[in-house]
């Protein structure tokens, strides 16, 4: 082996060769788990392989065709295209001749278009091709529904510490690791519980840490380990479900919680004017009337964000998310806003000639406008008047009993009264508590 010959890396020459071998997954590999009783049973069909980087999907495919016997083509989804895809059914017709069935592993299945999955559709309908996608993303968004229906999700997990610290302890006694390689056992635990339950990433840097001391250290690991940004695919499942933290985390008044996810968000690289713009929106839809000035100051962080960029409005995002997660909440005008959408989905009921625009003589010959009492001339008549139109009975908005809400649902309650209107029951239990 020479300069220009250099060995393959440790995550690559220390793959599993036997399923027994492999590290984690126990609630598929277990004894009576699916994949146990798939292989049991020698019929296996399409699979999509759905879990984070570095947990064994590509390294599993191969042992899965390795067990049933198939012949194995593995494209990737980034470079492949139909062209690939037709010289892989032509191979697998030319192996089925000869009783050789064929999986076609295609990893990152998610970055395939529609028409890239939907050229998959009938050779695996048919059988010819076994198909065994693996993709990081949520196949209920990536993943075209036919595609779906004919191959069987299964979900690969985090390896956990102990998954890792078992998987280390082999790359330093197995021959085709680093044989010869100390390391502390505090360093092992460190890496164990850093690398995010990826293993190609604990075995890439333990190799990398085994080039900077000896033992390994745990300063080594760190220095090997380098910086690590939060994983989030900008647009993909980790990104929402980050968003989604954090948007119920300021709804259950947890500022430890929003700021942690609101941190991740922008250390992994999401566009600080984005979740400014879902600020914004919390401050409508879950502080509302009941601390008006949330959503001026969730304005002005955006503000702020826009003017000074990352990282100096960053801190103004911060202060925001604080401030909403500590402001007292009602979502009273939010579902208003969705009762009155409801409300005028359907028939459309007529403007009340009273309420009516009057411009011109005409129209207010037709009785545009007429009868209409001005409030500041006719506060009696101004509340004796229907507002809403003939027949509709509605009551869409009942404040709530927190912040500057619950100081004005007082004056809610009597203008209820002095419209004519009684207060529902379950607002009015709700404004006196």
């Amino acid at each position: 082996m020479t300069l220009f010959d250099p060995p393959a890396p440790l995550a690559e020459r220390l793959r599993p060769r036997t399923i027994a071998e492999v590290v984690g997954q126990t609630h598929l590999l277990g004894p009576g788990k699916p994949l146990t009783r798939v292989l049991a049973s020698g019929r296996l069909g399409s699979l999509i392989l759905w879990g984070p980087p570095g947990v064994g999907k590509t390294t599993l495919a191969r042992l899965l065709a390795a067990e049933v016997g198939a012949h194995f083509i593995a494209l990737s989804a980034v470079s492949a295209g139909v062209k690939d895809i037709r010289e892989a059914v032509t191979e697998a017709e030319r192996l089925r001749g000869r009783g050789t069935r064929t999986m076609l592993f295609l990893d990152e299945i998610h970055r395939f278009n529609k028409a890239q999955q939907d050229a998959l559709l009938p050779h695996v309908e048919s059988g010819l091709l076994t198909l065994v996608g693996a993709t990081t993303e949520n196949p209920s968004f990536e993943v075209n529904p036919a595609l779906r229906s004919r191959a069987r999700t299964l979900v690969l997990e985090a390896l956990t510490p102990a998954d890792l610290l078992a998987l280390l302890h082999r790359a330093l006694n197995d021959e085709r690791g680093l044989p010869g390689v100390q390391a502390q056992p505090e360093a092992l635990e460190l890496l164990a519980r850093i690398a995010d339950g990826d293993a190609r990433r604990a075995l890439s840097t333990l190799e990398v840490a085994s080039t900077l001391a000896d033992p390994v250290t745990p300063d080594a690991v760190t220095e090997a380990f380098g910086r690590h940004l939060p994983s989030m695919d900008k647009g993909g499942e980790d990104f929402y479900n980050l968003i989604s933290a954090l948007h119920k985390s300021v709804r259950g008044s947890h500022p430890d919680a929003a700021l942690y996810w609101l941190a991740r968000m922008v250390a992994g690289g999401a566009d600080p004017l984005y979740v400014a713009r879902r600020v914004v929106r919390m401050a409508s839809e879950d502080i509302g009337l009941a601390d008006p000035q949330a959503l001026r100051l969730c304005l002005a962080a955006k503000d702020a964000v826009e003017f000074l960029g990352s990282p100096e409005g960053d801190l103004s995002l911060a202060q925001a998310v604080v401030y909403l997660a500590l402001a007292p909440k009602s979502n009273s005008v939010y579902t208003a806003w969705k009762a009155a959408l409801s409300a005028v989905d359907g028939e459309q009921l007529a403007v009340p000639a009273h309420l009516r625009n009057a411009p011109t003589a005409l129209m207010r010959s037709q009785g545009y406008g007429q009868g209409y009492a001005y409030y500041f001339d006719d506060p009696e008549g101004s509340f004796t008047q229907r507002y809403l139109p003939e027949g509709a009975d509605l009551h869409l908005y009942r404040p709530q009993r927190e912040g500057w809400e619950g100081r004005a649902s007082e004056r809610w309650r009597k203008l209820m009264a002095l419209h004519g209107g009684d207060v529902p029951a379950a607002a009015e239990q709700l404004t006196e508590n």
